[in-house]
């Protein structure tokens, strides 16, 4: 094996999905700490995530999930989490204990409070047992309802950023949420002047944009 084969045997692997913004908070994390990764596509709607391959590394059959050496992790919250261990360089969590909390509030709302309702599964169940135009409905209701939490939350907090003038987890959460709220549900941002002033902070960060859902290699092309 030439040292080419090494370097790419050694990379980090994350199995993703363009549009999941599990992943996306992944992708940020990483490319914000310098980490390069080898990007394995996992197609949602092709139901790839059920394959007997992808079950061995998750079971419950969801993205992201990522690889390091004999380490396999999946949840982005959990992934999170071990990349700030593992990978101590440009730290996402602040020393500060009560901005710590913070950040951790922010980021629960979002992983616990507004994106599992808003996931391919429970989508593709409304559309089936209730009726396909109540799906988007569903969706900016608790997005809507996630929103305005945080904007409570974070109103006497937030510098530059989230939760002051560095980036930090609560970012990295927010970011693709937002995102989707804005891309895919049709969320007026105008009720949310705080989150959309966040939003327009991470559109100018590279790291943030380059993890973006229209950036990735498994995208669909315009």
């Amino acid at each position: 094996m030439d040292m080419a084969q090494a370097h790419q045997e050694n990379k980090l692997k994350i199995y993703s999905y363009w549009r999941s913004s599990c992943s996306c908070r992944i992708r940020i994390a990483l490319n914000l700490k310098g980490l390069e990764y080898h990007y394995i596509p996992v197609n949602l709607l092709k139901g790839e995530q059920f394959s007997p391959e992808f079950q061995k590394l998750n079971p419950i059959g969801y993205v992201p999930v990522l690889v390091d050496g004999d380490m396999v992790i999946s949840d982005s919250l959990a992934i999170f989490m071990y990349l700030e261990e593992k990978y101590p360089q440009q730290p996402l969590l602040p020393s500060d204990l009560q901005t710590r909390a913070l950040n951790f509030q922010a980021a629960n709302i979002v992983c616990s409070s507004i994106q599992p309702l808003q996931n391919l599964a429970i989508l593709k169940y409304i559309e089936e047992k209730v009726s396909p135009d109540e799906k988007i409905p569903w969706a900016k209701f608790h997005i809507e309802k996630g929103f305005e939490a945080l904007e409570k939350l974070l109103k006497d907090h937030a510098g530059r950023y989230a939760t002051g003038d560095e980036v930090f987890m609560a970012d990295l959460f927010l970011a693709p949420q937002i995102h989707a709220g804005i891309k895919r549900f049709n969320v007026d941002m105008v009720k949310f002047p705080l989150l959309s002033r966040l939003n327009e902070a991470y559109n100018e960060l590279p790291q943030f944009q380059n993890a973006m859902p229209e950036k990735q290699p498994d995208a669909p092309s315009a």
